[in-house]
């Protein structure tokens, strides 16, 4: 008796497994089209939050803290539509050739379907090609920009205190720092938004004697970025520094973790398209070279090819 119990009871596990294994998975539905009823659904975020110790977060930042207020808060409303960035880089490469006042044209043409926060980076291909090419570190920023945005700004903080306090950033012809209990990076000319380059194994720790401290940042190479682009928030998007306030396009920044599948925010001027009849592209596309790259990472004019 002992062993057909035994029987028994095997054979009802094996069944529940069996049929465990038959089920299917729960599935996730897409996230809804924008309540206005224009523009392609948002794109899939990340399911499970994530929480990030200051340590971490400082890491996390730590490639792009020094950069400019107005190109670092699009960065990280960029980075809340991560699964976005590969497409819009790819994009934003075969048309790097594309003047800076005559990319939203050429943008209207081919109807792209981007959230307006991932079409602001596309006078910045360098910048998407960065995040498209390391896109845990972007869906990381993304997602803790997503889950605490005043956690992230004080990180940010924490490591512009840093580098400023040894030496690294100070105000020259490109950009003004403006220093105090929170420092703010702003480009001289509100219309040319200058690129850092730096590396953060350098700028975040001490300098050994007789290094040039100076040096260690390069704000050689920008974009005259113009009123072109004014609907997509450029010269309308600052922080809040105090008060933990992302502003973008002139309005607080309100995509959160709770909402990231219906928030829309508002981009007036900028027409949303869906994916369904595309038209062709019209465009001859080029991709950047590799002097065109080198150029960029070392802060250095592009000289485009023709």
């Amino acid at each position: 008796m002992k062993h057909l119990f035994m029987s028994v009871v095997l054979a009802s596990v094996f069944a529940v497994v069996a049929i465990a294994q038959q089920a299917p998975l729960p599935q996730i539905p897409p996230p809804p089209p924008p309540p206005d009823g224009q523009g392609a659904p948002l794109p899939a975020p990340p399911q499970t939050v994530q929480s990030f110790p200051p340590q971490e977060l400082d890491r996390i930042v730590s490639p792009i803290a020094l950069y400019p207020d107005t190109l670092l808060a699009q960065i990280l409303a960029a980075a809340t539509f991560s699964p976005e960035i590969p497409a819009a880089a790819a994009w934003a490469d075969r048309h790097h050739y594309v003047p800076a006042d005559q990319l939203p044209a050429a943008m209207a043409a081919d109807q792209l379907t981007f959230q307006p926060s991932v079409q602001a980076l596309l006078p910045f291909p360098q910048i998407l090609d960065m995040m498209a090419g390391d896109m845990p570190w972007t869906e990381e920023i993304g997602a803790a920009f997503l889950s605490s945005p005043a956690t992230v700004m004080d990180a940010v903080q924490r490591q512009r205190q840093v580098a400023y306090g040894y030496g690294y950033l100070r105000s020259n012809a490109q950009v003004m720092v403006r220093p105090g209990p929170y420092i703010e990076v702003l480009p001289v000319n509100p219309q040319y938004v200058v690129v850092p380059y730096y590396d953060p194994r350098v700028v975040f720790v001490a300098p050994r004697p007789g290094f040039n401290v100076i040096g260690a940042i390069r704000f050689g190479y920008g974009i005259h970025i113009g009123v072109a682009f004014s609907s997509w928030g450029w010269g309308a998007t600052s922080f809040g520094w105090s008060t933990h306030a992302v502003i973008v396009n002139g309005a607080p920044w309100a995509r959160t973790w709770a909402n990231r599948a219906v928030y829309v925010h508002p981009y007036p001027a900028v027409v949303r398209y869906r994916a369904v009849g595309r038209p062709p592209e019209i465009h001859t596309l080029h991709e950047r070279t590799a002097h065109e790259r080198a150029a960029e990472r070392e802060g250095h004019r592009r000289e485009e090819h023709r």
